[in-house]
Parts: structure tokens; sequence; C-alpha cells
């Protein structure tokens, strides 16, 4: 499959799970984000032509992973706080995006990472994988999610990863479905015949 055929071939894919699943069906996209201490955004900045600007930048190299799942048509998500991109964490983040979301059939689009991919996973039976063609991120909504938190976040270096990470769940808080709707909408809703 190819990045460009990929819309038509989860049309298909979600069809095929309407048609047979006895449950509502609804398709989410799923992706993770690391943030750390070291992290640093550098904006535009006025120098002399030529000249880089210099930004102070401390050398902390702790992190944490956010894990999340946006459903285009109407916004709803699902966000998780954990230690690490493996398959641990990931089992973690599909069996509580399961009980988040126990009524429906939830199609779950997630890129190949290691952790996506593993033997050891338990798929939650309403949850059902379906993998974006590899090096493809532009296909994946929740990309712009991860843009838009870093961008909130801004050059201010936190004081410590708790105070990163209480201050990234405070972001994510706040979306509204409303607005990770507009974030995430790359015409799957429509073609897809999914509104909220």
């Amino acid at each position: 499959m190819t990045a460009a055929g990929f819309p038509r071939w989860l049309k298909r894919l979600v069809d095929l799970a309407i048609a047979f699943s006895s449950r509502p069906v609804r398709c989410f996209f799923q992706d993770e984000t690391r943030l750390g201490l070291h992290e640093s955004t550098t904006r535009r900045r006025i120098t002399a032509r030529g000249v880089k600007p210099i930004q102070l930048m401390l050398p902390r190299y702790e992190y944490l992973w956010f894990y999340g799942a946006v459903e285009p048509a109407s916004g709803d998500s699902f966000f998780l706080e954990l230690p690490a991109l493996d398959t641990v964490c990931f089992q973690a983040f599909l069996d509580e995006f399961s009980r988040a979301f126990p009524d429906t059939l939830n199609v779950l689009v997630l890129d190949g990472a290691g952790a996506h991919v593993a033997r050891a996973l338990v798929i939650p039976d309403n949850v059902l994988l379906a993998r974006l063609p590899p090096y493809s991120p532009e296909l994946n909504p929740i990309e712009r999610v991860w843009l838009d938190i870093r961008k909130l976040l801004g050059d201010a270096l936190p004081a410590s990863l708790r105070a990163l990470a209480d201050t990234t769940a405070t972001i994510l808080r706040d979306y509204t479905p409303h607005t990770l709707a507009s974030l995430t909408d790359f015409g799957y809703p429509r073609l897809l015949g999914m509104h909220s």
C-alpha cells in the first residue's frame, strides 16, 4: 500500500468493519510523542545575516511519553502518560483505550513502531489495528496535536519532569473536542462517511 492509496484502503477497511460488526464503528488515529527537559524549540529570531540564533539550553536528558488517540470525526480523544515507548506501555495504552470506548468497534490507525507490531501484544476484541504505510507521518492527523502541544509549551524550560508532565496534561485537558477535530481534520471523516 502506498501513501497515495492509503485513504481509499482505509475506507474499504472501515466499510468492511461496519458491514461485519454488531457494534457501531469508530476510527481513531494513534501516536506517541516524547517530551523532555533537554528539548528546546528554536523560534525565529532577528540576527545578522548568516548568524544562527543562540538559545540557552540545559543538558538534562530526562523524558516522558504521551500516548494519544483522536477521532477526527468527533474530536473524541484518549491520552495517557507513560514512562517509555515499549510493548508493555503500548499494551497498557491499548487496554485503557479499549475500556474508554467499550461499546464500539474502534479502528485504531497507527504507524509501524516496534511496540505496535510486537507479537506479545494482546489486542482487545473491540480494537482493530490498521497500519499506516511506512514513513508517512503526514497521513496521521494526531501529529498536528503533538506539534500544537510543542508550540504551546514554547521556549520555557520546566523546572522538573513532573512540571513538564503537569503542564502537558493541562494542555491536553483544555483541548475541546471541537479544537481536536479542527486540528486533526485531514478529510478522513468525510471520506469515511463518519461525522459527529
